[in-house]
C-alpha cells in the first residue's frame, strides 16, 4: 500500500491478521460471526456471509468446561464494565479439540432492560501455551482443579468462623492459586467514615491514616464504597495517575499492584477489601474472578460475624438482666447455682433460678422453666420471675405465692391468646422456703421435676413432693406444701428437666444419670460438684456458661444445690428420710417403698431390705384405713464403725388407738400388720404419744464376724424388747 492510498477496509485487515468479529446480544439470545470467526469455530461460510446461530448452536462448538468458564468472565465484566477475556476450545463433532482461540470482548448494557447486554468482540487463533506456564492460562485442567479446590476450602474455612477476628485470621491465611497477595485490609463503613476492621501484612499502627477517612476522599476503597465497583490497579504508575492524592499513603508500603473490591451483601456495599502485591499483576479475568468470588465469601462472613456478635452481646445482656447473682453469704448454708443456655438460636430460653431473702429472716429458692427456647419465652421468664420476687417479698407462704403466680401467667396469656391464639404459654416452678438455723424446707411445686438430696455418706435420694399444675394454666390450682429436714452435711438439688432428659433420656434414665454423678462427684466443694453435674450432660462449663460450647444444645439448664453446713448435733455416719402421706394421697405409699429402698441402697441383706419395705405398707396402710389422720414416715440409718449398722423405721398418727394383735383367717383381708412385724422385725414397739402414738421396728445389718452377737439373731417380741427411745 503506497502512503496517500485510502486505507482498506477494516474487515480485510482483521482477515489478514486472521481475526474475526463477532456479536452476542442476549435478549435476542443469537450470536452473529463475521466469515473469518465462523471460519475459527469450524462453521466456515459458503457464501461469504456472516453466520448468525442460537447460544444452544455456538455452546456446541466449544468444550463444555470452556464455555462454563464465559459465563462468569462475562459477567464479571458487565459487574466492572471492564473487558471480558478469554481462551476458549473449539471442538469438531466427534468432539475433538481443532483450535484454541482468543477471545477479547466489550459488554455494552441496555440501560432499559436490567440484565440484559451485547458484547461486540474478536476471535483470534492462538497456540498452545507450553507447560511451564500452563498453571497460570484459564484454559488447562490444572489451574481450574486448583482454583476450585482453593475456592472449596476458603467458602468452608469462611463458613465456619464464627467473630469478625476469625474471620480475618482465615483472610489473612487465604493462598490463592498462582497469585497470593502480601497484604490485606478490611473497610468498614460507620456513617460517612471509613474505618479499619483488620489487616494484615502491615505493621500494627500502619493503619492510623486510614482508619477514620471521609468517604468522599480520593482514595480506592473510598471509592469502591460509593460506587460499588472494583478498582484494579496493576503497577505504581497507574495508581499514582490515578489517585495522586492518595498515592503517598500507599507508597511508603513498596507494592506493585493493587486489587480493592466492594464487599456486598444483599445488594448493600458494607466495606471493601484490599489485597495488595509485592509484584506486578496483570488482573486477568480469571485473577479477577478469583478475587470477587472471595470478596463475596468475605462479606457473607463477616455480615454472619456480626450478626453472631450481636446475638451474643443481647444473650450476655438479657442473661445478666434476668439471672440473679447469689446474694451474700448465708450463715449455716452453702449455695451454687448454674444456667446453661441452648445452643441455637439467641441462647435464652425460658428456664431460671432465683434466691429471694425473705422478711421472716429464712430465704427462698425458685427454680421454674417458662415453656419455649425463644424471645418470647424469656421475655415471660423475666416477667414471672419479678412477680414471685413480689409475691415472696410480701411474706406469703409458698403455696400461695406459686398460686397468685399462676393466676398473673394466666392473665398474661389471656392476652397473648388474643394475639397468636396457636401459642399459648405455661411454666413449671419449684418453690422452697428455707430456714438456715433450723434446715427446714417447705415446698410447693408446679409441674416440676421433684428435688432430690445428697446425703452425708454420699446417699443420693429422690424427695417426691405434693404438688399442683403448671403455672398459667388453671388460676384456682391449688400447691400443697410439703415439708422437710436438711440435716447438716446434706446437699438439696433443685433443676429443671435439661439436666435430667437431654441426650435421649428419658425422666427415669435421666435421674439415674444425676444420681451416679450426684454419688460418685467430690462433694467438698459445692462449686466443683455444680459442674460435675453440668459435665455430665455436655463437657466442660464455667459459672453462668454463656459462651457457646463444643455441641449443641437440646434444652436449656438451671440448676440450684443448698447445702447445710451447721455443724451436726448427730454422727453424720446417721441418714435420714421422712415422709407425709396425706389420707387424699394413697398413691404416695408406692412412694414411701421408693424411699426407703433408695435409703438402703447398699444395705447388705436383701431380704431385710424386703421386709422393712413389706413392713413399712403394713404400717402406712393401717393409719390411712383405721384413722382419720395423715401417716407420718421418718426411717433412719445409723451405725458402721465397729458395730453393725441399725435401721429404724417410725410411723405416726395423730389417733390414741392403740393396734392389738389378732388372728386372721386365710380368707382375712386384714390384721397381718403386727403378726408380720413380730415374724419380721429384730425389734419393734407401739410408742403412745401427747397427741397420737408411733409404732417401729428396727433391723440389723448382718456382720461378716462370727463373734457379732447380733450376726443371724430372730425376730425379738414386743414383750421382751426394751422400750422405744
Amino acid at each position: 500500500m503506497r502512503t496517500g492510498e485510502p486505507l482498506p477496509p477494516v474487515e480485510d485487515v482483521l482477515a489478514a491478521l486472521a481475526t474475526g468479529l463477532w456479536r452476542w446480544d442476549n435478549r435476542a439470545g443469537l450470536v452473529t460471526f463475521d466469515v473469518e470467526a465462523a471460519r475459527l469455530i469450524g462453521m466456515p461460510s459458503p457464501d461469504g456471509k456472516p453466520v448468525t446461530l442460537t447460544e444452544a448452536g455456538v455452546r456446541s462448538r466449544f468444550h463444555p468446561v470452556d464455555w462454563n468458564e464465559i459465563d462468569g468472565i462475562v459477567q464479571l465484566a458487565v459487574a466492572e464494565g471492564t473487558v471480558a477475556e478469554a481462551r476458549l476450545r473449539i471442538m469438531d463433532e466427534q468432539g475433538h479439540v481443532i483450535r484454541t482461540v482468543r477471545s477479547r470482548s466489550k459488554p455494552f448494557v441496555h440501560g432499559d432492560a436490567p440484565g440484559s447486554y451485547e458484547l461486540i468482540g474478536t476471535l483470534q487463533e492462538v497456540t498452545e501455551p507450553p507447560p511451564e506456564a500452563a498453571s497460570r492460562t484459564p484454559v488447562t485442567g490444572d489451574w481450574r482443579r486448583s482454583r476450585e479446590a482453593f475456592l472449596l476450602d476458603a467458602g468452608r474455612a469462611l463458613a465456619e468462623a464464627g467473630s469478625t477476628a476469625e474471620v480475618l485470621r482465615v483472610a489473612a491465611g487465604l493462598s490463592m492459586p498462582g497469585f497470593s497477595p502480601s497484604g490485606l485490609a478490611v473497610f468498614g463503613v460507620a456513617g460517612d467514615r471509613l474505618t479499619v476492621i483488620g489487616h494484615h501484612g502491615q505493621q500494627d499502627g500502619d493503619e492510623g491514616p486510614f482508619t477514620d477517612m471521609d468517604l468522599a476522599t480520593d482514595y480506592p476503597a473510598a471509592e469502591v464504597v460509593r460506587h460499588g465497583r472494583a478498582v484494579y490497579l496493576s503497577s505504581p504508575e497507574e495508581y499514582r495517575n490515578r489517585y495522586p492524592a492518595a498515592w503517598p499513603l500507599a507508597a511508603r508500603f513498596d507494592r506493585q499492584s493493587w486489587a480493592f473490591l466492594p464487599l456486598v451483601v444483599a445488594g448493600r456495599t458494607i466495606g471493601a477489601w484490599m489485597a495488595g502485591f509485592d509484584y506486578r499483576v496483570s488482573f486477568t479475568p480469571d485473577e479477577r474472578s478469583v478475587l470477587t468470588t472471595v470478596a463475596r465469601m468475605l462479606a457473607q462472613a463477616l455480615s454472619r460475624a456480626v450478626v453472631a456478635e450481636s446475638e451474643r452481646e443481647l444473650t450476655d445482656g438479657l442473661q445478666k438482666s434476668m439471672l440473679p447473682t447469689l446474694g451474700p453469704q448465708i450463715p449455716g448454708m452453702a449455695i451454687a447455682a448454674r444456667y446453661v443456655p441452648t445452643g441455637g438460636g439467641l441462647q435464652v430460653g425460658g428456664d431460671w433460678y432465683d434466691m429471694i431473702p425473705l422478711p421472716s429472716g429464712r430465704i427462698a429458692l425458685v427454680i421454674g422453666d417458662v415453656q419455649g427456647h425463644d424471645v418470647r419465652a424469656a421475655g415471660l421468664m423475666g416477667q414471672l420471675r419479678i412477680a414471685l420476687r413480689a409475691y415472696a417479698s410480701e411474706g406469703h407462704r409458698p403455696d400461695a405465692v406459686l398460686s397468685r403466680a399462676s393466676r398473673f401467667l394466666h392473665g398474661i396469656g389471656d392476652t397473648a391468646r388474643d394475639t397468636d391464639p396457636a401459642d399459648p404459654r405455661f411454666a413449671t416452678c419449684l418453690y422452697v422456703e428455707a430456714d438456715p438455723a433450723t434446715g427446714i424446707l417447705e415446698m410447693a411445686r408446679a409441674g416440676h421435676p421433684d428435688p432430690a438430696i445428697r446425703m452425708a455418706d454420699g446417699t443420693v435420694l429422690m424427695r417426691p413432693t405434693a404438688g399442683g399444675l403448671p403455672l398459667g394454666i388453671d388460676p384456682d390450682a391449688d400447691y400443697p406444701t410439703t415439708r422437710l429436714v436438711l440435716e447438716p452435711g446434706e446437699t438439696l438439688l433443685l433443676c429443671t428437666d435439661g439436666l435430667i432428659e437431654t441426650g435421649g433420656h428419658d425422666l427415669d434414665t435421666g435421674w439415674a444419670r444425676v444420681r451416679t454423678t450426684l454419688e460418685s462427684a467430690a462433694a467438698e466443694k459445692l462449686e466443683e460438684l455444680a459442674d460435675a453435674l453440668v459435665q455430665a450432660v455436655h463437657g466442660p462449663s464455667s459459672h453462668h456458661t454463656t459462651g457457646p460450647l463444643a455441641d449443641r444444645r437440646e434444652d436449656d439448664i438451671a440448676l440450684l444445690l443448698l447445702r447445710r453446713t451447721t455443724p451436726a448435733t448427730v454422727p453424720l455416719t446417721a441418714r435420714r428420710t421422712a415422709m407425709t402421706i396425706a389420707q387424699a394421697e394413697p398413691e404416695r405409699i408406692a412412694a414411701a417403698r421408693q424411699q426407703l429402698r433408695e435409703l438402703l441402697h447398699d444395705w447388705a441383706d436383701e431380704d431385710q431390705v424386703d421386709s422393712a419395705v413389706l413392713l413399712i405398707s403394713e404400717m402406712v396402710t393401717n393409719v390411712l384405713v383405721h384413722t382419720d389422720g395423715d401417716a407420718l414416715m421418718v426411717a433412719e440409718v445409723t451405725g458402721g464403725g465397729e458395730g453393725p449398722r441399725r435401721m429404724r423405721v417410725e410411723v405416726a398418727d395423730a389417733s390414741d388407738d392403740l393396734p392389738h394383735k389378732r388372728r386372721p383367717g386365710e380368707l382375712a383381708s386384714s390384721g397381718r400388720g403386727l403378726v408380720l412385724m413380730e415374724l419380721l422385725a429384730q425389734r419393734w414397739g407401739v410408742d403412745p404419744r401427747g397427741e397420737g402414738k408411733s409404732i417401729w421396728f428396727e433391723l440389723y445389718e448382718p456382720s461378716d464376724s462370727p463373734d457379732d452377737p447380733e450376726a443371724g439373731a430372730g425376730p425379738v417380741s414386743r414383750e421382751t424388747a426394751p422400750p422405744g427411745p
